[in-house]
């Protein structure tokens, strides 16, 4: 499974107003085409940030499915409300499975961390990471982005973890999420 960490800068105050478009329009639309989407989220140490992943079979399934989305009719219908939201979309990091959340519901907020490393991501390192009590653990992907009108971070190696344990690396970014009404991640 191919998973796309995807945080979006938004104008500011514009949040809600995409959740609800997002909710309304973009989840069902998504999932009709073999789309995954585990979690929808709010920042919730920044009001004008909205977190999503979105998960596909692999790379070959990920192209087949964002061609239709994006030349379909619900995309062409709210892009533009879509887009007058954001400053920036993609901040984007493909990752892959180490272990995938085995339950939808969490607290609130749910933490993610994302850990950098200088080199590739380890055997060893993962090993660590699935041992720890994480509730997900993901490795950074580095295909060749198969669908290119959305941009990828490329050259980062990352490990992706959700929920509490430690840090895995000298440098991590950490996100405190509060899962959107829609999102399969659910507070519990």
């Amino acid at each position: 499974m191919i998973l796309e960490l995807r945080q979006y800068t938004l104008h500011p105050g514009r949040r809600d107003e995409l959740i609800s478009l997002f909710e309304r329009e973009f989840v069902e639309s998504q999932v009709a085409l073999g789309i995954t989407l585990p979690g929808l989220f709010r920042d919730a140490d920044d009001p004008d940030r909205f977190v999503w992943l979105r998960g596909f079979a692999d790379m070959a399934a990920r192209k087949a499915a964002l061609e239709a989305f994006y030349g379909g009719p619900v995309w062409k219908a709210h892009r533009d409300a879509a887009n007058a939201t954001m400053i920036d979309s993609d901040n984007v990091l493909l990752l892959g499975v180490v272990r995938d959340f085995s339950d939808a519901s969490v607290g609130s907020p749910v933490t993610a961390m994302i850990h950098y490393f200088d080199a590739p991501v380890t055997d060893d390192v993962v090993e660590k990471a699935a041992a720890e009590p994480f509730l997900a653990v993901f490795r950074g992907d580095y295909s060749e982005n198969t669908f290119p009108a959305l941009p990828v971070r490329v050259g980062e190696q990352v490990l992706v973890t959700f929920g509490g344990g430690p840090a895995l690396s000298s440098r991590v970014e950490t996100l405190r999420l509060e899962p959107t009404l829609r999102s399969a991640l659910r507070v519990r």
